[in-house]
């Protein structure tokens, strides 16, 4: 999944506002205790943030 596939979709799901301060805010124990802009920094694959940005946030199977 590329970056700016994986940054649509967490606009499409939270709303572009709330998707950012997401990715810059919350901590997920799932990507080890970073955010979502600090595991993409650290070479974390898009498709396991959006995993655990889905799971954290229970998203539904049909929009994961």
């Amino acid at each position: 999944m590329r970056i700016t596939a994986f940054r649509k979709m967490m606009a499409e799901e939270f709303g572009e506002i709330r998707a950012d301060m997401l990715a810059r805010d919350h901590v997920f124990s799932a990507l080890g205790n970073r955010t979502v802009d600090q595991a993409l920094e650290a070479g974390v694959s898009a498709k396991e943030i959006w995993r655990a940005v889905c799971d954290t946030f229970e998203v539904p199977l049909e929009r994961r």
